[in-house]
């Protein structure tokens, strides 16, 4: 069985989305950024403070290989973690990658009050996000084999990843 990858950007739905399809699945869902967590015993922003990016990307890609090992799985991969190619073709080799594309506008929204994201820690943050989100976006669109209009309530996004896949 084939492992379920949610890519997209930082607050596009795929934790939410995750826990959805795992109810619906029965499958085990697991978010990249608690399980980094929790392997380290600090937070992603602590990582980011304490080691730089550098050092959490390179913990990443660890994580990508392990998960990979297993199979049957949802994984909501971090927002960064599929604009590296090695990370692409760890993931890509045990399941199918789904991009959940949300509108700039949705983003800004849903974001405005974060203060867990590290690289989104700055002073013009809707800018930031205009910036990363060109940049990542064409890049989800190479990685993944689904794409999902995530402009819509968790649930039915959930539903149509499945109708999909099935």
């Amino acid at each position: 069985m084939k492992n379920i990858i949610l890519c997209g950007f930082m607050g596009c739905g795929k934790s939410t989305i995750g826990k959805i399809l795992s109810e619906k699945t029965k499958r085990p869902f697991i978010d990249m950024d608690r399980y980094i967590e929790k392997k380290t015993n600090m937070t992603v922003s602590e990582i980011f403070e304490k080691y730089g990016e550098e050092k959490f990307r390179e913990i990443e890609s660890g994580v990508c290989f392990e998960l990979s090992q297993r199979r049957g799985i949802i994984i909501a991969s971090g927002g960064g973690t599929l604009t590296f190619q090695k990370n692409i073709d760890i993931l890509n080799k045990t399941g199918r990658i789904v991009f959940i594309d949300v509108k700039y506008e949705i983003l800004c929204e849903r974001l405005r009050h974060d203060t867990k994201r590290p690289l989104l820690q700055v002073e013009n943050r809707d800018e930031k996000i205009r910036e990363m989100l060109n940049k990542r976006t064409p890049i989800y669109k190479g990685a993944s084999s689904v794409y999902v209009d995530g402009n819509f309530a968790s649930g039915y996004v959930a539903d149509i990843i499945l109708s999909i896949l099935r």
